[in-house]
């Protein structure tokens, strides 16, 4: 791939995430020695993903340009818009620029990674531009699930693109004030070259709820129970929530526990920045729980997706140290299930009901994206040449060009991408002209890309049939049998209650060594062949298992 060092009079757009996917949202825009990159998020593993903590990127591409780059400018506070940013910025230093809350973050993050004094941060304010290279960038009010969601007006050399972000119109926002669609309308009538919209609800016809709408179900609920203890579990970063949530328990009296790693880090943030307030001794440390009876208590959680280790299934499947359900408690589920996630979550949701607590998910949470109206309104605002569907699964990306097509953008004008697709904007031209690397790196603990394919393979073998290790020691140069062989299984079968099998197996091993040592094989890579093949073939007609074998040939002079 020859693009180091592109120097051509196009503008190229460059997703390295984002498509066939919710979540990793990272683009690239890209004109002459000019490199800007918006957002730059992680996604969590899928079920076949054994082990693996978080996806990043792959930057290649950026690391190959790392020169050109002027800036990562985001769009909101989102694991799935900064969550890589941390591992992309050792790699590729460059400064940040985000609204205020998004900075503070981010900067939770930077400071976990020792990066503080190593990456360079602005704050950016709602119709601020800033100039990165050939490009101007604008930052445009919207509203979404967090506060300070901005929308991009990039201007570049050969016309305007508008990047939504995440968002939603959201005429009584929780914080702050509407989207800023009169801005939309003044770009839209100056021409905008392609829309970047946020397809994650566009197969939902109608409006999308106003988050306030959530706030009167609180409401009721804190009404009609205010004999039992209450405990929310919803998204870390749904300040917005946290912010009603914490509103209702100042109306009834309650004090508020906030646990879990990540809820704790944004919603100490979002209180310092001044986006949630309240009174100072509203929180309560989980220590001061026992000085109060459970009618004056509210618990905001992580948890609401049923993942293992957060804090709700852990509550739930008594593994917590301080808090413990008891009969009569409230819980309240204020998300939904992301899909993938629903087995987990009803396992949890059965926990909690068979302790005796009273479980609530209706009308709890409302979501964060445009639905089909509010994405008909903003290609009616910004009247784009061509249409560049973002953020969702390619259903979701379909589904707004169905949208965007409705709203008079000609089918050809359509561009629904993969990840690593170079689209390219000229005087005459518009299309798909090259692709580079765009596969997800896979992160295991500290390891950032050495668990690969292959290494997944062996662990997804491990997790379905098991391990069997054989043991044997052979004399040197003679090749003569000094012990063994010996089986050990894990995963494969219970040694004890399938003694006979083993033995077999055992005797299956010998011949087969006793062949190769006949016919004076010396190699042990073909001993170790031989042994594998015989002895699988042997499991599978006994069993119609096949688990990975893994012999191990040990030399002792004598």
């Amino acid at each position: 791939m020859k693009n180091r060092g592109y120097l051509g009079n196009g503008l190229r757009i460059i997703p390295l995430g984002g498509l066939e996917q919710i979540g990793m949202n990272i683009t690239i825009f890209e004109y002459q020695d000019s490199i800007v990159v918006v957002d730059c998020g992680l996604s969590f593993p899928a079920d076949e993903m054994l082990g693996i903590d978080l996806v990043i990127p792959d930057i290649t591409y950026l690391k190959e340009n790392m020169e050109r780059i002027k800036g990562f400018v985001i769009t909101h506070g989102h694991e799935d818009h900064i969550g890589s940013l941390p591992y992309v910025l050792k790699e590729v230093n460059a400064p940040v620029y985000a609204t205020k809350l998004t900075i503070g973050i981010i900067e939770n993050k930077l400071k976990e990674h020792n990066m503080m004094k190593t990456t360079k941060r602005k704050v950016i304010k709602y119709g601020q531009s800033i100039n990165l290279g050939c490009f101007r960038i604008e930052f445009i009010r919207t509203n979404h699930s967090i506060a300070d969601a901005a929308a991009l007006a990039i201007y570049t050399p050969v016309g305007i693109i508008v990047h939504t972000g995440d968002f939603k119109v959201d005429f009584t926002p929780v914080y702050g004030e509407t989207i800023d669609l009169q801005r939309l309308g003044e770009i839209g009538k100056k021409g905008v070259l392609a829309l970047m919209c946020d397809s994650t609800n566009a197969m939902k016809p109608g409006y999308t709820m106003s988050e306030r709408t959530v706030g009167k179900t609180f409401d009721n609920i804190f009404a009609e129970h205010t004999k039992q203890r209450i405990i929310v579990a919803t998204f870390a970063s749904n300040v917005d929530r946290v912010r009603q949530i914490i509103t209702y328990a100042v109306k009834y009296g309650r004090k508020v526990v906030i646990e879990g790693r990540s809820m704790i880090n944004i919603v100490t943030t979002a209180i310092e920045l001044g986006y949630i307030e309240m009174p100072d001794d509203l929180v309560i440390d989980i220590e001061q729980m026992r000085d109060y009876p459970d009618e004056k208590l509210v618990l905001i959680t992580t948890g609401s997706q049923g993942e293992a280790m957060a804090v709700l299934s852990r509550i739930a499947s008594s593994m917590h140290k301080k808090i413990q359900i008891r009969p009569g408690d409230v819980v309240i589920f204020s998300s939904r299930p992301i899909p993938g996630n629903e087995k987990s979550v009803s396992k949890v949701i059965n926990e909690l009901t068979r302790k005796g607590a009273d479980v609530i998910m209706q009308d709890t949470h409302v979501s964060g994206h445009a639905s089909e109206e509010e994405i008909k309104l903003m290609y009616a605002l910004t009247k784009p040449k061509y249409a560049i569907p973002v953020h969702g699964e390619y259903r979701h990306l379909l589904a707004q060009g169905k949208i965007a097509v409705s709203m008079g953008v000609p089918k050809d004008h359509l561009f629904i991408l993969n990840s690593g697709d170079v689209l390219e904007f000229n005087d005459t031209y518009a299309g798909i002209v090259d692709h580079v690397p765009a596969q997800g790196i896979l992160v295991d603990g500290l390891g950032v890309g050495d668990v690969g394919n292959i290494v997944l393979r062996d662990r997804q073998h491990l997790s379905e049939n098991g391990l069997i290790i054989v043991v044997l020691t052979l004399e040197k140069y003679s090749n003569r049998i000094l012990s063994g062989p010996d089986l050990v299984s894990r995963g494969f079968v219970y040694v004890r209650e399938a003694e006979n099998l083993m033995e077999d197996a055992k005797d299956c091993v010998n011949e087969s060594l006793e062949r190769c040592l006949d016919k004076n094989v010396t190699d042990w890579g073909k001993i170790k062949m031989v042994i594998k093949e015989s002895l699988s073939e042997f499991i599978w007609k006994k069993t119609k298992r096949n688990p990975m074998i893994l012999p191990i040939i040990m030399e002792v002079l004598v």
